[in-house]
């Protein structure tokens, strides 16, 4: 179970409580939780998410992690719930569930496809066969 929080003044804290009661905190080193299938979204949260990441383009990032790991599963599917707190907030700024059919989830995964193609093309051939001339 993932439990977070804020006493009024103080910081927002995060812990992912285990079946035995044992749990771990997000940290200035690990500034996130994950639960569930992470192998496959885990790779953009490391590369973009910091303890400073504002939280607009945090709930970017994790619905780009879940867009990938939906990709790369099978056994992963829609829909998808999210919930935003804010800093010194008693309550969400967002609390929807994204069905399968929602188009700005839609427009959001076309969008970082475009963009990974994108990236991809600009790479060096670094391992390339030299030409022959």
């Amino acid at each position: 179970i993932m439990i977070g929080g804020q006493r009024k003044g103080g910081d927002q804290r995060l812990f992912l409580v285990y079946a035995a009661g044992n749990f771990i905190e997000a940290t200035e080193d690990t500034p996130y939780l994950q639960i569930g299938e992470h192998k496959y979204g885990k790779p953009i949260l490391d590369r973009v998410i910091t303890p400073h990441t504002p939280i607009h383009e945090g709930v970017k990032a994790a619905l780009l992690s879940m867009d990938s790991t939906l990709r790369s599963n099978l056994s992963v599917g829609m829909p998808l719930d999210l919930a935003v707190l804010p800093d010194d907030a008693c309550e969400f700024s967002e609390l929807r569930r994204i069905e399968a059919e929602d188009p700005g989830f839609h427009a959001l995964s076309s969008a970082w496809s475009t963009a990974l193609r994108d990236a991809f093309a600009m790479m060096p051939d670094e391992h390339s066969t030299p030409s022959d001339d």
